[in-house]
């Protein structure tokens, strides 16, 4: 099965053009590097509305990876995990977890607080990860592993 994978970049400042997307595009480099097509890269401005619209749009239709870039703290318009959770069917909170501990090890202080979520809907898996490059980066590796296996038991493939 190929790897597909698409990129979305929460940032009210992306939308505005007065931020650089470079999350977006370091995310779609490493994801090209690791084998993935990356098929779509999408902006949106932060929200749960905006967020859950642009999400369901991309996962309709769409068996692969989804990773979102931004909007995971605590900041007011910091709402990706909203937008994320009124899309998903179910949650996968072991990926969320080890992307705040791999962020514990390697002494990022400020990585506890991120409110990332992953989770599946149809044969799509959702993964939410810093507005960071270095962060998003990060969280990406430390799920990249699961994946594959992942997107194969949600396209109907057997438990290993």
């Amino acid at each position: 099965m190929p790897l597909v994978a698409k990129v979305l970049t929460v940032s009210d400042g992306v939308v505005a053009g007065t931020r650089d997307d470079l999350s977006g595009r370091t995310l779609t480099e490493r994801l090209i590097g690791e084998g993935y097509a990356v098929v779509e890269h999408r902006i949106t401005e932060d929200g749960t509305e905006a967020v859950a619209k642009t999400l369901g749009e991309m996962a309709e239709g769409f068996a692969g990876l989804i990773v979102t870039t931004g909007g995971t703290g605590f900041g007011p318009r910091d709402l990706t995990p909203e937008g994320t959770r009124a899309v998903i069917e179910r949650e996968a909170p072991g990926m969320a977890e080890a992307m705040r501990l791999v962020s514990h090890q390697k002494g990022v202080p400020h990585g506890m607080l991120s409110r990332a979520v992953c989770g599946a809907v149809g044969e799509a898996l959702i993964c939410n990860l810093p507005g960071s490059s270095k962060g998003a980066i990060e969280c990406l590796e430390a799920v990249l592993p699961a994946i594959p296996h992942a997107l194969d038991l949600l396209a109907g493939g057997r438990p290993h």
